[in-house]
């Protein structure tokens, strides 16, 4: 049986990320000669406590992938700090990272290419078992099935191959091999975007569930910000490889202070016709991560741009009448 996470003070901080920067460098020419660099993350700081859920938000494109997957060490990072349970994950040895892998698992976004189409179900699930040696034989079976039944999926499955599959039933296979290491944190990237929005609820609930039956903190990435208030305790709102605001989810979607988070807010779809909400459309087109705006990233964009934004860099810092409620914009600083 899955057991629930070590039970930690609340307090606890289970993930640090520090100033983290992933660059990727353009190349040209017959050496391959780097030219430049594409910055796709570029100093994202935030926290996240054992049993919650930090929503990363923003276009397609912002680095929020990006993010989750150097954390994971998945890419390698150019700078910055990633701290789990106060080891820093970016100087572990081979060895110690693979051991903290069993604890930092991550949901894909595409339920259909992230399945292995040769192996049945249930070597999907059980392969983490194996690699880890975890379980082996009726054991291994017995687990398998667990995880299924815990998903919401019949342990009669386990013979029958992805392509048998629905999509939601894909990702609920997904969230079961995820789930097989008793981990503590797991990044869901975009779980849920490919699928349909009746589905879309299906699997949100079933991470809630999860959430509060084994304590597990989770790094929700999505572009979808209805999706995200569902889930989310905190939000952070990315923009061009930087996080612009960052809120717990009932302020910032009560009162958004960033001009990038409230154009994202007004497109939401409305519950209803006669509901008053002002469209803001940003101007432009998205800003290139290669060739990155001086200044503020979104001041080309930004219909109340000041002086100083081309200029200065904002820093996030906490509002000045909501300390809990960090901005990076001059507005507000």
């Amino acid at each position: 049986m899955i057991q629930p996470a070590t039970n930690q003070p609340a307090a606890d901080t289970l993930l640090t990320v520090r100033g983290l920067k992933t660059y990727f460098p353009i190349r040209r020419g017959l050496f391959g000669r780097t030219v430049g660099y594409i910055r796709a993350v570029d100093g994202v700081s935030f926290t996240l406590g054992p049993g919650k859920t930090l929503g990363l938000v923003g276009e397609s494109g912002c680095g929020k992938t990006t993010t989750g997957r150097t954390i994971l060490r998945l890419i390698p990072a150019t700078a910055g700090e990633v701290a789990f349970e106060g080891r820093d994950v970016f100087a572990l040895a081979p060895e110690a990272m693979r051991r903290l892998r069993e604890d930092m698992q991550i949901i894909f976004q595409d339920p259909y290419g992230s399945l292995n189409p040769r192996m049945t179900v249930g070597g999907i699930i059980g392969e983490p078992l194996r690699v880890h040696h975890r379980a082996r034989g009726s054991d291994l079976a017995d687990r398998v099935a667990d995880l299924l039944r815990r998903v919401g999926l019949s342990p009669d499955c386990r013979n029958r191959y992805p392509h048998e599959f629905s999509g939601g039933q894909r990702q609920r296979i997904g969230v079961a091999r995820a789930l097989a290491l008793e981990p503590k944190f797991i990044i869901c990237d975009e779980p849920v975007s490919a699928l349909d929005v009746s589905i879309q609820a299906q699997i949100l609930n079933l991470l809630e569930r999860l959430q509060a039956e084994l304590g597990l903190a989770y790094l929700f990435i999505a572009h979808d910000l209805a999706v995200v208030s569902h889930i989310s305790d905190h939000v952070a709102v990315m923009y061009l490889g930087r996080i612009v605001e960052q809120a717990p989810s009932d302020r910032l979607y009560a009162n958004p202070l960033h001009p990038y988070t409230r154009c994202l807010m007004s497109a939401i779809p409305r519950s209803h016709p006669d509901e008053d909400r002002e469209r803001i459309v940003p101007q432009g087109e998205v800003g290139s991560a290669a060739n990155p705006p001086t200044g503020c990233p979104f001041h080309p964009r930004c219909p109340w741009a000041l002086e100083r934004c081309p200029r200065e860099v904002p820093a996030l810092v906490p509002a000045s009448d909501d300390p809990g409620h960090m901005v990076a914009c001059h507005l507000h600083t």
